[in-house]
């Protein structure tokens, strides 16, 4: 198997790529995030989903190069991480009884062949109403201060939610594993 390279210092990502039980290595993407003047989210994080894997491809050409984005959006707006208590609780208190919308770019670059695979995967959460208290509780547990939406869903975060829509539950943790295989596999990598 070519050499697998994770072009993301996320430590989610990373998380999420080793259920895969494949041996990688972690490479930090130069990468500007900046969104272009009148980019949509899905455009924007597919475009940054190659920009990292091409990133780095230089550095490593013999290998499948694996680049992410992620982009939550509320009210036609960017939502980003909070940072800190306080805004991660004014975050919480307008998603309150409203839906989040993600788009999770995941690219898959071989730069042996040059070739190119990219996606972009659409979630929707729905929020329950969250009571001050609700919300300062479950911060004070989780403090998911550098998680965009204030919250993570693979914790107690999925207190907060009415549903989750969309094809790759993963997705919404940052790398699309289900899509993520796929890639692998057309690129000749057995997962099981």
């Amino acid at each position: 198997m070519q050499q697998l390279i994770l072009a993301s210092t996320s430590p989610f990502r990373r998380q999420l790529l080793e259920r895969l039980g494949l041996p990688f290595d972690i490479v930090s993407p130069q990468t500007d995030e900046t969104p272009l003047p009148g980019e949509a989210a899905p455009q924007l994080v597919h475009r940054l989903a190659e920009a990292k894997a091409r990133a780095v491809m230089l550095e490593y050409p013999a290998a499948l190069i694996i680049g992410g984005d992620q982009v939550a959006i509320f009210e036609n707006e960017i939502i980003g991480k909070p940072g800190n208590h306080q805004a991660a609780v004014a975050q919480l208190r307008r998603f309150s009884r409203h839906s989040l919308q993600f788009h999770t770019g995941v690219a898959l670059l071989n730069s042996t062949s040059g070739t190119i695979q990219i996606e972009v995967i659409h979630t929707t959460v729905e929020f329950r109403s969250l009571s001050e208290e609700q919300i300062t509780h479950y911060l004070s547990r989780e403090q998911p201060y550098q998680c965009a939406g204030s919250f993570k869903s693979e914790g107690l975060g999925i207190a907060l939610f009415e549903s989750i829509r969309g094809d790759d539950p993963t997705a919404l943790m940052g790398l699309p594993l289900i899509t993520l295989v796929r890639m692998l596999e057309r690129e000749g990598v057995q997962i099981i």
